[in-house]
């Protein structure tokens, strides 16, 4: 099992010089760090696969991988369309790929009472940002149902695919304070988002593999005659 974590190494030694960056602001090194984040998070899950055959969870995992990535990109992939829709859209489809992973092929048990919480969460983000969202109130809204959703749907998952949802989800609520109350966000806070994206991102990663493989042990046990 150690040899899967092997294929993370590159990805945190990234998402630590790109964190560091943005709190120094080197923006000529957070800038490039960014782009590499996802495709290196896509190369850990191609390295913790090899040998174990790959699964549709697997295909989504990397689908949205790779979504979230046209996500931090959407500045320098589409610079003539506005950069906040197109994001809202490509981490909104990427969320899509989640729910659906987690909620029809990892779930492992019922939503738990817990989970309600983020229900609350999506009810007061928008009250309080909500005059502040202008022409985007919609689109914000909707973003969060999904955000809110795959939070959800991880709590159904393996822990380490919990927390994963539980970082993913702080991420992008201080980046939703940034954008649209910025006066109101100390300069910390743009490392924190990346920080806790980064955590979000890799440990539902990590998660997805770990259950892979669980699901897969279970199967083979209960599959040798007794």
């Amino acid at each position: 099992m150690h040899r899967l974590w092997i294929g993370f190494v590159p990805y945190i030694a990234a998402s630590l010089v790109h964190v560091g960056a943005l709190a120094v602001g080197s923006d000529a090194v957070a800038a490039p760090t960014k782009l590499t984040l996802m495709p290196l998070l896509a190369l850990a899950v191609v390295w913790g696969v090899r040998g174990a055959g790959w699964t549709r969870a697997h295909t989504l995992l990397v689908v949205a991988v790779g979504l979230s990535w046209l996500g931090d990109g959407a500045g320098t992939f589409v610079p003539w369309l506005p950069t906040v829709p197109m994001m809202l859209l490509f981490f909104g489809l990427a969320h899509l790929c989640y729910i659906w992973l987690f909620w029809q092929l990892l779930a492992v048990r019922r939503v738990p009472l817990w989970a309600a919480v983020y229900g609350l969460w999506w009810v007061v983000l928008l009250a309080v940002l909500w005059p502040h969202l202008g022409v985007l109130a919609v689109a914000v809204a909707a973003y969060g149902l999904v955000l809110g959703g795959t939070a959800v749907a991880a709590s159904r998952c393996h822990p380490l695919i919990v927390w994963g949802g539980v970082f993913f989800l702080a991420s992008d609520s201080i980046l939703a304070f940034r954008l649209f109350l910025p006066e109101a966000m100390p300069g910390w806070t743009s490392p924190l988002v990346m920080l806790t994206y980064c955590l979000g991102q890799g440990l539902i990663a990590a998660g997805v593999l770990v259950a892979v493989r669980a699901r897969r042990a279970a199967t083979a046990t209960t599959a040798v005659p007794v």
